[in-house]
């Protein structure tokens, strides 16, 4: 194995904010112990079919997504008089938004879907799952530094992605989280209250999301959690391209002030129990968590 102590000091170091966080949320919202290992088992597995798909595309370049992007290198937006931005970057991280928030609730799904029983338990299992995904980032992005800059070039690196990538991480999953929670636990009353009060975008967004009549809820509301979630880790990942890191903070704290706002709407919610707890809004697909069955199924 080459270069054993980087990659040993990488999961080290990796493990560190994992730990913090996780304890954090964990005595927020204790949840069952082998159903949070095995989510944040699953968000961080879920980083591997990412990277065995950009290296598909040494042997099938037409793969590349990003090379749609390319097209648009030469069309530029200016957000102010001195900050232009090329469209391809755009593209290009909405993509990544797109691909990674989709690999995070692949893992709540493969997790443990079918134990989320509340609102709560949804905002927790993706956040968890975010904290895995961010775990082996963040031990790739240690041991690249280590490997090819020195450890002297890593603590600036290991501070900011444990304090606000990870943190970013967590932050896109809650929202996420929240949606997915408010689309399969809101009852009938909740959800034409939901209708009723959509902004003129969200309207604009469900008629897109409608083409047809038998749409549900819970799959249009779910949509609206992933934009979300996919625009603001764009925005994040742009304010890095662009070496607006200072801009990050606000941007996090803004995050972290709708998050909380998010948290106290989903409490007025059960307040006036407009909300299931314990079962869902709609038939649960009894055709998933395959992963779990064939691990069953090979363990008899």
């Amino acid at each position: 194995m080459e270069n054993p102590i980087q990659l040993v000091g990488s999961i080290t170091l990796a493990l560190i904010p994992a730990i913090i966080w996780g304890v954090l949320f964990y005595l927020k919202r204790p949840e069952n112990r082998k159903l949070s290992t095995w989510t944040f088992l699953a968000g961080a597995i879920s980083v591997f079919p990412i990277l065995l798909y950009k290296l598909s595309w040494q042997y099938f370049p037409q793969l590349n997504a990003f090379r749609l992007a390319e097209n648009y290198k030469y069309d530029f937006i200016g957000f102010t008089t001195f900050t232009v931005l090329p469209l391809s970057v755009i593209i290009t991280f909405m993509l990544v938004g797109v691909i990674e928030e989709i690999m995070k609730y692949v893992a709540v799904k493969v997790g443990n879907s079918d134990n989320l029983l509340t609102v709560d338990d949804a905002i927790m299992f993706f956040i968890i799952a975010a904290l895995g995904f961010s775990f082996t980032e963040n031990i790739l992005y240690f041991y690249n530094i280590w490997v090819e800059e020195g450890l002297d070039k890593l603590m600036i690196p290991f501070m900011f992605r444990s304090l606000f990538s990870t943190f970013a991480h967590i932050m896109f999953s809650g929202i996420m989280g929240y949606y997915y929670g408010v689309a399969h636990f809101a009852k009938p009353f909740l959800q034409k209250e939901i209708r009723a009060h959509r902004k003129h975008w969200t309207i604009l967004f469900h008629k897109i999301l409608s083409i047809k009549k038998e749409r549900l809820f819970h799959q249009e509301k779910f949509a609206e959690g992933l934009l979300i979630a996919v625009g603001l880790h764009a925005i994040f990942n742009i304010f890095l391209e662009m070496n607006l890191t200072f801009l990050t903070v606000p941007f996090l704290v803004g995050g972290y002030i709708s998050l909380t706002y998010l948290f106290a709407k989903k409490e007025n919610h059960k307040r006036y129990g407009h909300l299931f707890i314990g079962e869902r809004n709609h038939e649960v697909n009894p055709h998933k968590n395959y992963f779990k069955s064939l691990l069953r199924f090979f363990g008899r």
